[in-house]
């Protein structure tokens, strides 16, 4: 017989787990204007004696006045043989051993149906887009599945929509977009009318997730790249060596800023110009010199050389002279190098002196996690890891963001296969708390191994060919179309954003420490970074919380 049961975004349903295993989740509040996430756990239980020959599917029947909003995809499994990470775990994961994890969100196959596992768990997400003129109440949403002779079942849900708006303002959201690893994938030339294509679908999923900056590779970006090595150009600002100087051209800038205001992307992230880990290099820079298309700078370049240095001035100069015309200069945000190291300070120094003038007025921002580099005068724009942030908190440095990678697999929120999704989501609290800024991740598409050495299939190699743990690299995957499909990796993090918004909201009612205590009570303890939910009872009980603020607010 067929079973289903309604239950959170936040559960990881395996397929060997037990049906029984998982909490049926009966009721949720939301605002008006908020994406709403669930799951229907589905199993065809053959106990009974039924055997199919094939797994059974059916077209599921959704009733209630939310159904209209409600788009349903299968969550399907990918295989991840490096779940976690060589430092070691702690208590909030769900599974370590590799195996198969539910991360494709996949629209639904034979004409709508949806598969049911023989005797194994599937499960079907359900996105709800509620309006934002739904009138507030509680509205039943059930999803029916009528199997003839192989059964039947349905599961229903309470939602009660709350009186009040989800408010749009956005915290910055960068997740480093790897266009080089979009034209491998699809096997196009870079820039080629379906590279444009397809870039722009990833762009606008991304939109569609909160990343409101997107990582411009005005130059090729020196990330994730070997010493020595070389990614695949991506180059968007051409460059003419002539008449000792340089000349460059814009166009393709320019039509990369055109597809980001067509995808509602507010911001522009300027490639680094500096080397990852040491600033020692040039980033790899293509010109036409003399009728030839090669490369002027790389790995082969001193970073502080007079050619470098007189280069990277002229290309800054002109480009924010481009951008002020367009109105658009403000928007940008520039780096010099990626994660600098204690015994980099001195390169570092020296690469932001080259360009710090001219940039004079614009943020200028890179994840390291030093505080010296902050306390020395070196960078007013740190973005330290959640598992490093603390110095940076107390030293009470405005407009902070924070990030977090392959190297925070303890205690702090992050978004490993391995790891619940509760403790993902709960990024959305720790950073309300303590008024960050903005979010840094470095993996929406990285589709290489480490260092860039080959290109990998992500729908098998979870860890980029055992260099992070499954989880880490990539949060969408390529649809055969040249669509990206989310994995619910990505969709939790959003909601941790949504819940940022619900709580500005609530705090605009109330304040800032009404909000956190809230809460904190239901926590059980202080929160900080190094503080996670870890149940999806106690993660959508904080957000209960901030909703009842709002909720005894609108209703005075």
């Amino acid at each position: 017989m067929i079973k289903t049961k309604i239950v959170s975004s936040l559960e990881k349903i395996f397929i060997d787990e037990s049906f029984d295993a998982y909490k049926e989740l009966k009721s949720i509040s939301v605002l008006r204007g908020e994406r709403l996430n669930f799951q229907i756990m589905t199993t065809y239980d053959t106990s009974d004696g039924t055997k199919p020959y094939i797994a059974p599917k059916f077209k599921p029947a959704i009733s209630g006045e939310l159904g209209k909003y409600a788009n349903l995809r299968q969550v399907m499994n990918v295989p991840v043989a490096f779940t976690t990470h060589v430092n070691g775990i702690d208590d909030n994961y769900v599974r370590t051993a590799p195996g198969l994890f539910p991360d494709v969100l996949r629209p639904l196959y034979y004409g709508g149906t949806v598969t049911f596992a023989k005797d194994a768990l599937n499960s079907v997400w359900v996105e709800i887009n509620v309006p934002k003129d739904m009138a507030a109440g509680k509205y039943a949403f059930t999803v029916a599945f009528d199997g003839g002779e192989s059964g039947s079942c349905s599961s229903e849900i309470e939602i009660e929509v709350i009186d009040a708006v989800l408010p749009d303002e956005d915290i910055y959201f960068t997740q480093w977009f790897h266009a080089d690893c979009l034209a491998n994938y699809y096997n196009v030339e870079v820039w080629s009318e379906r590279h444009w294509e397809i870039v722009e679908n990833f762009a606008r999923t991304a939109r569609k997730n909160g990343i409101n900056m997107l990582l411009t590779p005005v130059f090729t970006p020196p990330l994730d790249t070997a010493v020595g090595g070389e990614r695949r150009t991506t180059q968007l600002v051409g460059v003419e060596v002539a008449d000792g100087g340089y000349k460059f051209d814009f166009s393709l800038l320019d039509r990369w800023v055109d597809m980001l205001n067509r995808c509602g992307i507010e911001y522009i992230e300027i490639s680094h110009p500096f080397t990852q880990w040491g600033a020692e290099h040039a980033p790899k820079i293509m010109a036409t010199v003399n009728g030839e298309y090669k490369k002027i700078f790389g790995w082969e370049t001193d970073a502080h050389s007079k050619e470098y240095s007189g280069f990277l001035r002229a290309f800054l100069t002109e480009l924010l002279a481009h951008m002020k015309a367009r109105g658009d200069d403000k928007r940008c945000f520039f780096h010099v190098s990626d994660e600098p190291h204690a015994d980099h300070e001195d390169n570092y120094k020296k690469s932001k002196a080259i360009v710090s003038d001219i940039l004079e007025g614009y943020t200028i921002m890179d994840a390291l996690s030093r505080l010296e580099f902050y306390e020395k005068g070196i960078i007013d724009h740190p973005i330290p890891s959640n598992s490093k942030i603390t110095p940076f908190l107390e030293a009470k440095i405005p407009g902070l963001w924070t990030y977090y990678c392959v190297s925070q697999p303890l205690e702090v929120s992050n978004r490993y296969q391995s790891m619940p999704n509760w403790r993902n989501r709960s990024i959305g609290m720790q950073m309300f708390k303590y008024n960050i800024a903005g979010f840094l991740h470095w993996g929406y598409n990285f589709y290489n191994n480490q260092y860039s050495g080959d290109p990998i299939n992500p729908y098998y190699e979870q860890g980029s060919d055992y260099a992070f743990p499954g989880g880490d690299s990539f949060s969408v995957y390529p649809a055969m179309d040249g669509s990206a499909l989310e994995s619910p990796r990505l969709v939790v993090f959003y909601e941790g954003l949504q819940d940022i918004k619900a709580m500005k909201l609530a705090e605009s009612l109330t304040s800032h420490e009404t909000v956190v205590k809230a809460m904190e009570d239901v926590l059980g303890k202080e929160m900080t970074f190094e503080t996670c939910a870890k149940s999806s009872e106690t993660m959508l009980g904080i957000r209960e919380a901030v909703n009842a603020i709002i909720r005894s607010k609108v209703s005075e």
